[in-house]
């Protein structure tokens, strides 16, 4: 028998919750509801869900710390964070996945939208995934195992960014748009906009370290990966 995909609700407002809860559980999913950080925590500790709604504004402990948390846990790191917010600007946005979310989505929003980006980030836990291991100068990943690592020291390295890399080092020196990057490792998302590649190549070079600078930007083109960065 197939398990329904276990999504985590945390979100404070109970009507909001349960109008979510509702509508997932109509599409085959299997919804579980927290109304604060503590109580997200007990769950997540208990079942690893395959998604997690994650408000921003909550009692205590606000969703973007959370997100932050998940993220620094080796247990839920590679769990997808879809942050709901009532906070639509761009720098807000930009705050949310610098903290780790994988998608963001402003209230008010209708239920087919919020279906489409659990799907949607579903999907992208698994595209272009060829397993094996690939090595570019001193920079090496090992699809198999998850792991990365630079002149033989280990790298953390997120999970979205993992893709991302994972794809750049499949098709090194040549030059991909944001548009190409997405299809590839997002997925084909129509809600996913194109600046959202830029925050996750800047917290891969930021993960890499010393490594980043073979991940290019192309002005006005794209990104590439090489193994003879510019000086």
């Amino acid at each position: 028998m197939r398990t329904l995909p276990r999504i985590l609700i945390v979100e404070d407002e109970p009507a909001i919750a349960e109008l979510i809860a509702v509508n997932l559980r109509h599409n085959g999913f299997q919804p579980v509801c927290a109304m604060d950080a503590e109580s997200a925590q007990r769950e997540l500790d208990e079942v690893l869900p395959d998604v997690i709604l994650l408000d921003w504004m909550l009692p205590g402990e606000s969703g973007l710390s959370l997100a932050k948390r998940w993220r620094a846990s080796s247990r839920s790191k590679a769990v997808p964070i879809l942050m709901i917010t009532a906070r639509g600007d761009e720098p807000d946005r930009v705050a949310g996945l610098d903290a780790g979310a994988d998608d963001y989505i402003v209230k008010p929003f209708s239920p087919r939208e919020l279906l489409a980006r659990i799907r949607a980030v579903l999907r992208r836990r698994a595209p272009e995934q060829a397993g094996g291991v690939v090595t570019i100068g001193d920079l090496s990943l090992d699809a198999d195992t998850h792991r990365v690592s630079w002149s033989g020291q280990p790298l953390k390295v997120g999970p979205t960014e993992f893709k991302l890399l994972q794809y750049l080092m499949r098709h090194p020196e040549r030059v991909h748009s944001r548009g190409m990057l997405l299809d590839k490792v997002w997925g084909d998302h129509v809600y996913i906009e194109e600046r959202t590649v830029d925050v996750h190549v800047k917290r891969l070079r930021e993960s890499l370290g010393d490594a980043g600078r073979m991940v290019e930007t192309v002005r006005g083109a794209g990104y590439r990966l090489t193994a003879s960065p510019a000086a």
